[in-house]
């Protein structure tokens, strides 16, 4: 196929007219100036050429533009197909914005805008821009070649409805579409799916920035000849950078400069020594002995810290030697290689850290000394941590030199910081170092012990401690009296008791004056989810956008912190209480990857936006990636996150299993989630799980332990609180929809009616989305068996608009096993909606690929990883679990029949999966029954059940 511009169909629009053609934004730039082939780069480009998402961002100057245009040169002999678009301010317009990007894909092929050039100019609403997205994903995917559409200076593009539209380009792109992004900033799209997907290949400065070759081969390419001692320090000066090498380069036609470098590398000592003793005793003698008296005391001083620089040297000889001393022996030392190296370097200072058998030869010497002389190094050591920011050190060293007093006051200052940073493990230590006599005397430590209970998960302890400071702290103490009042909300979220946070919310909304941005950021996120949990979802999410005043009963609202992780996650949250998964995944996996490049100190981030997005993927129908996310998070989960992280994980672990036919699995992680909430006590989990095994029983004809649960169900309001009313009325929604699920399961279409049309109303009211649009695919499936068919095809037509607007795919195929049929059925009588008819292919795409996963699971003779012989292998203890496991028996059941641990049953069964090459608890009886293994040998644990 030919791969020059074709000239426009009788379609085009006037953007695709023979003038436009001509218009240099939609070719590639010609470069001026002698290229050097950059084969590091390019080799990584072709590699990554059928990524969906290719990105360049970095400077002006650092060649992100000529590299591609390379690139696209190297893949016309490849067999695909380029369209270049470079951006520019007027794009902002999305009109403007889409009439181009049509026309950069018309010169490839006419035929694949032809759709879209009929919607152009028809409006610019969202409905229209999203036709026209849709129209030319599938354009690019009947076209027979790879496409790569690049988009060049993407920095200009600032406009959120111009990102909207490319951004569905990319969530809708078909297999055959690769998009090249280039910008100066940050790109201002959700790439998360696709990262997780490994489907990004992402370059920036330290990729662009040419190495010392690259440097002296492009030089040589300006220049001429050039030594490459002078290519070498041009390449230092300019840190490889591009432009900054043309610049040089032109600077050095005029005036050629140079520059001398030089370097040793000091001879390595090596010693053939056979125990510690033998070493320490060379140490002694081969290097202590070689040193002054003045070196050998700056030894043993600095042997009392892990690590040191030239300025604690400084401050722990500073009575015994001139401060000048220091560094060059530090110099010595290391050039000598007497067991002393640097481990890094910050600012202006080296850091080093002595052999760890010479230290404690050192160590010796030191313990040898006087307790006043062992105190005096300590406290100038506690001193110089303490003003250099390395509290934990500083503890240490305060203690050790017998001021107690000083240290708590230390740990009390710096407790803060090291909450924001995640060093609350570190802080635990801290205080536990600290003697509680120190702690009783100080309020705020008292507090911290508070926020440690908390983090620990320790709530009666918790709860205790805030009644019992609520009549020591003084009234006129606002900051502790305050911070008292965080303590309650966030005990009563984790306890989740709404309730019990909106007593505190008046108190919340008092701030002292000077709150410092954490304090504001808790307070925010602690009144978002107050008023998610009543419904008030945009509110919730302008307390973290700050967008205009707040007032809570009246009262205003200060401004917000914003732009935190939690507070993104909160925003996801509110989304996805309402059903809107679209926006969901786009904060949720932006979060989570800006969470994973931050570690402990957003480790509450990370939790619940993992949550959050697991339950994007099952709704997208995406199962493994869902299993592949959560699974390995769930003991981390159920410790670090808040309840409504737990809910969601497993109950999505739950349905993920159920729709790939691993029906052991999901009963066992609704178990799982019954277990966390009754010894927790949050009855609305409770709720939840039994009315998903209400369900579960049905579809498994188990009528009467469907009718067991759905009694148990019943129950459960009598053990709630009568002032616990939105849990209440949570309960009361969730037993409704067992009910309905149990009078559809007995044909009772009648009953199943009277009850789904209040319950649409009071999702409706309270903003639930996706479960109005489940229960109207629902209500349409109950009146297509009632014979009231025009009412069920409004409902379902209803329905599909509304999960598509959502971006919904397993609510609606969850509804029911028939559903899709009767959508095909409605959709064929129905006007022609291509917006429709491209979501209801989702549908049926994700139905197919869920047929696939369960067919592969229930075929007996299908193939596993295990060797044959993979039962060989258990030990008894494992074959004892696995007989278990094949009577359905839970791992609590388990683990009291055998005398164990649940997490010691749940260890066995990671091992036991991984010899029997199986991932779950369905496939692991079934390769059982397939290697003949006797489950009968263990009947004598059953009779003890």
């Amino acid at each position: 196929m030919s791969h020059t511009s074709p000239p426009p169909g009788p379609r085009a629009s006037k953007i695709a007219s023979d003038e436009t053609l001509a218009d240099p934004r939609l070719t590639p730039p010609r470069s001026t100036t002698r290229i050097v082939a950059r084969e590091r780069l390019l080799t990584q480009l072709l590699d990554a050429r059928r990524k969906r998402c290719v990105v360049l961002q970095g400077p002006a100057g650092c060649g992100k533009t000529t590299t591609l245009v390379a690139w696209r040169e190297a893949l016309f002999p490849l067999g695909f197909d380029v369209a270049w678009l470079t951006l520019v301010p007027d794009d902002n317009d999305v009109t403007h914005c889409l009439e181009y990007l049509v026309a950069s894909l018309a010169q490839i092929d006419p035929a694949i805008c032809g759709e879209a050039m009929l919607l152009g100019g028809r409006g610019s609403d969202d409905e229209t821009v999203e036709r026209t997205v849709i129209a030319l994903v599938r354009g690019i995917a009947s076209h027979p070649a790879e496409v790569v559409l690049v988009l060049d200076d993407l920095h200009h593009l600032t406009s959120a409805r111009s990102h909207e539209a490319l951004q569905w380009l990319l969530d809708y792109a078909p297999p055959n579409l690769h998009v090249a992004l280039v910008s100066r900033g940050a790109v201002p799209f959700s790439l998360g799916r696709l990262r997780d997907q490994g489907l990004v290949l992402e370059l920036d400065i330290r990729d662009l920035r040419f190495t010392v070759d690259e440097s002296e081969a492009f030089l040589r390419a300006q220049l001429g000849d050039i030594s490459r001692r002078e290519a070498r320090q041009m390449h230092e000066m300019t840190d490889g950078w591009v432009a900054g090498l043309q610049l040089i380069a032109m600077r050095h036609k005029r005036r050629k400069s140079g520059a001398t470098d030089s370097g040793a590398a000091a001879t390595p000592i090596h010693a053939n020594l056979q125990d510690a003793r033998a070493l320490a005793e060379y140490f002694e003698r081969e290097v202590l002995s070689r040193l002054s008296p003045a070196e050998v005391e700056l030894l043993v001083r600095l042997a009392t810290c892990t690590r040191a620089c030239a300025s604690l040297s400084v401050a722990l000889t500073a009575d015994e030697q001139p401060p000048g001393e220091a560094v060059p022996l530090l110099a010595r030392l290391e050039s000598e290689n007497l067991f002393i190296a640097p481990v890094e370097r910050t600012g202006n200072e080296t850091w080093y850290r002595l052999n760890p058998l010479f230290r404690e030869t050192l160590l010796e010497r030191f313990r040898a000394r006087s307790e006043f002389h062992q105190a005096q190094v300590h406290h100038a050591a506690w001193l110089w941590f303490r003003d250099h920011g390395q509290p934990d050190e500083a503890v240490r060293h305060a203690l050790l030199a017998g001021e107690a007093g000083a240290a708590a006051d230390l740990v009390q200052r710096v407790a803060r910081s090291m909450q924001i940073s995640g060093d609350l493990r570190k802080l635990v230590g801290l205080i536990r170092l600290l003697p509680q006599s120190e702690i009783q005397l100080r309020i705020a430590l008292k507090l911290w012990m508070l926020h440690l209970h908390l983090y620990a998960r320790e709530f009666d302890a918790c709860a205790a401690g805030i009644t019992r400071l609520q009549s020591e702290v003084a009234e006129n103490d606002l900051d502790s009296r305050y911070r008292l009042t965080l303590l309650q909300a966030a005990l009563a979220v984790q306890q989740d008791d709404p309730e019990a946070a909106s007593a505190v919310a008046p108190a919340l909304l008092h701030a002292p004056a000077g709150a410092d941005g954490f304090t504001v950021g808790s307070r925010n996120n602690l009144l978002s989810w107050i008023y998610m949990r009543r419904g008030e979802y945009e509110h919730a999410r302008r307390i973290q956008l700050d967008a205009a005043p707040i007032l809570w009963d009246g009262v205003p609202l200060a401004g917000t912190a914003g732009g935190t992780l939690n507070g993104r996650c909160i925003m996801g949250f509110s989304y996805a209480l309402e059903g809107k998964f679209v926006q969901v995944e786009r904060i949720c996996r932006d979060v989570l990857f800006d969470a994973d490049q931050r570690g402990s100190a957003a480790a509450e981030a990370a939790c619940l936006a993992a949550a959050l997005l697991g339950e994007v993927l099952y709704e997208f129908s995406d199962l493994d990636a869902a299993r592949k996310l959560l699974e390995d998070r769930i003991d981390v989960l159920e410790r670090v996150s808040i309840p409504d992280s737990v809910l969601r994980v497993l109950t999505v672990l739950s349905s993920a299993h159920w729709v790939a036919g691993h029906r052991l699995d999901a009963f066992a992680y609704l178990e799982r989630l019954e277990e966390y909430a009754s010894q927790r006590s949050l009855h609305r989990l409770v709720a939840h799980s039994l009315g998903e095994q209400v369900l579960r029983h049905l579809q498994s004809d188990q009528f009467d332990a469907a009718e067991d649960v759905l009694a148990r169900l019943d129950a459960l309001a009598s053990r709630v609180p009568p002032e616990r009313v939105s849990t209440l009325a949570e309960i009361d929604m969730l037993t409704a929809r067992a009910r309905i699920n149990w009078c559809i399961a007995h044909e009772d279409f009648e009953g199943a009616a009277s009850r789904l049309g209040p319950l649409i109303a009071v999702c409706g009211e309270r903003g639930w989305q996706r479960h109005v649009a489940h229960l109207q695919t629902q209500s349409a499936v109950v009146d297509f068996r009632r014979g009231r068919t025009d009412t069920a095809r409004q409902s379902l037509l209803a329905a599909l608009r509304l999960g598509h607007r959502l971006g919904l795919v397993r609510s609606i195929l969850d509804a029911d096993s028939d559903v899709l049929s009767l959508i095909t059925e409605v959709l064929a009588s129905a006007p022609d909606d291509p917006v429709l008819s491209f979501y209801v292919s989702r549908l049926e795409a994700a139905h197919r690929q869920a047929a696939g996963i369960r067919q592969a699971a229930a075929e007996p003779g299908a193939p596993r990883n295990a060797p044959p012989s993979g039962a060989e292998t258990l030990s008894e203890r494992e074959t004892r679990v696995l007989s278990l496991l094949a009577q359905a028996l839970p791992n609590k059941k388990i683990a009291r029949t055998l005398g164990i641990s649940p997490e010691t049953v749940k260890w066995h069964l990671k091992n036991i999966y991984g010899k029997l090459g199986v991932s779950c608890r369905d496939e692991a009886v079934a390769r059982v029954r397939d290697l003949g293994l006797n489950m009968t040998s263990w009947s004598a644990d059953l009779d003890e059940l």
